[in-house]
C-alpha cells in the first residue's frame, strides 16, 4: 500500500552555520544527548538520498514530505533571513527533483519578516511546486494570530495549501517560569518532546480560534502533529468551560478546529491516543507520519501494522487524506 509520511525533517548545515550562535542560544537550542545505540538523528538530518531512501524502503514508506527543522531562517532578521529561506527552499527543491516520486516539500519561511513570508510561500508553491509551509512554533513570542501574519494566511488560502504548525522550544520567559530549576536533561525534555512542545502547539491553534483568525480565514487549512497535540482529549472540555465567553466567535471552538485542522500521527506510536484522535477528529482528518529522523521509520511502520482499521480507512490514513490535502500524485 502507498504510504505517505508528512512530518519528516531535514536541515542544511552550511546554511545553519551562518546563523548567529547567540541567536541560536537565546532561542533555547542546547546540545542533544546522542542515543546510546543506533544512528544519531542529527547526523541523519542533512542526508536526502540513498541512506534515507533505504530506510524508507525497509519500512514501506513511499513518500516523505520534507520540512526544515531548526535552527533555521526564522532566527534571522531582515534581508538575510529572507535570503536564507530562499536558499533552503531551493536546496530542498533540488533534492526533490532528483527523486520526485519519493519526496515532496513544505516551505520554510522568513518568519521575522512577515511581509516577505507570503511572497516566499507563493514562490515555493508556484515555482518549486511545494505543497505548503511548515512553521516552527512562535517567532519572537508571536503566534500566527498576530496581525502581521495575516498576509501569509491569506496567501495560503489563495494558493489552497495548508500550513503545518510544528512545535518549537519555548520562549525564554516561559522556560524560566515552567522548566527551570530541574536537572538539565530533565528540563530540556519537559520543555520539549515530553510536554512543552505539545501544549504550546495546542495553545497556538486555540489562540487562532479565540483571536478570530480562523473565522476571518474560514478556508485556511492547518496541520498539527503528534496525534493532535493533546487537543483530541480536551475538545469537549474546552467547549464546555468556554461557552459563556466566546460570543465574538461565529462557530464553537471545537467546530472551528474540526473544520480547519488536520492531524498526523507523528512521533506517537501507541493506540490510546490514536483512538482518542479517531473518535474526535474522525478518520478523514488523520494522516500517518513518523517524525524521521527523530523517530525511526521502523517504529512508525510497527505502529501502522498494529492499527485496526477497515481497508478503506487504512487507505485514508496511509495516503488518501494526505494525497487529497496536499494534491500529491501517486
Amino acid at each position: 500500500m502507498r504510504v505517505v509520511a508528512l512530518e519528516e525533517h531535514f536541515t542544511v548545515p552550511a546554511l545553519v552555520r551562518r546563523i548567529d550562535p547567540g541567536a541560536i542560544s537565546r532561542r533555547g537550542f542546547r546540545p542533544r544527548q546522542a542515543p546510546a545505540s543506533g544512528p544519531n538523528p542529527l547526523e541523519l538530518l542533512p542526508e536526502i538520498g540513498e541512506r534515507r531512501l533505504k530506510s524508507m524502503d525497509e519500512a514501506g514508506i513511499t513518500v516523505q514530505v520534507l520540512s526544515g527543522t531548526g535552527p533555521g531562517p526564522d532566527l534571522v532578521p531582515g534581508a538575510d533571513g529572507v535570503a536564507m529561506a530562499r536558499e533552503m527552499n531551493d536546496h530542498l527543491a533540488g533534492d526533490i527533483a532528483r527523486h520526485p516520486d519519493r519526496f515532496a516539500g513544505f516551505a520554510v519561511l522568513p518568519m521575522q519578516s512577515p511581509d516577505a513570508c507570503a511572497a516566499e510561500l507563493v514562490r515555493a508553491v508556484k515555482e518549486l511546486r511545494f505543497v505548503g509551509a511548515l512553521i516552527n512554533g512562535t517567532t519572537d513570542g508571536r503566534f500566527l494570530d498576530h496581525p502581521s501574519y495575516d498576509g501569509l494566511l491569506a496567501a495560503a488560502v489563495e494558493l489552497d495549501v495548508p500550513i503545518y504548525i510544528h512545535p518549537h522550544l519555548p520562549p525564554e520567559p516561559v522556560r524560566r517560569a515552567y522548566y527551570s530549576d530541574l536537572q538539565p536533561g530533565a528540563g530540556r525534555v519537559l520543555e520539549s518532546a515530553a510536554w512543552g512542545w505539545h501544549s504550546e502547539t495546542a495553545i497556538h491553534v486555540l489562540r487562532m480560534v479565540l483571536a478570530g483568525t480562523l473565522d476571518r480565514h474560514p478556508r485556511l487549512k492547518l496541520i498539527i502533529g503528534h496525534m493532535g497535540e493533546m487537543l483530541p482529549v480536551m475538545l469537549a472540555r474546552i467547549d464546555e468551560v468556554s461557552a459563556l465567553d466566546i460570543e465574538h466567535l461565529k462557530r464553537p471552538i471545537s467546530r472551528q478546529i474540526l473544520d480547519q485542522v488536520w492531524i498526523t500521527t507523528s512521533g506517537i506510536f501507541s493506540q490510546p491516543p490514536f483512538i482518542a484522535a479517531l473518535q474526535t477528529f474522525g478518520i478523514d482528518r488523520i494522516m500517518f507520519s513518523i517524525d524521521y529522523p527523530f523517530a525511526p521509520n521502523a517504529k512508525g511502520r510497527k505502529f501502522l501494522n498494529e492499527v485496526a482499521l477497515s481497508p478503506a480507512d487504512m487507505a485514508k490514513l496511509t495516503h488518501g487524506n494526505a494525497d487529497a490535502l496536499l494534491k500529491l500524485k501517486a
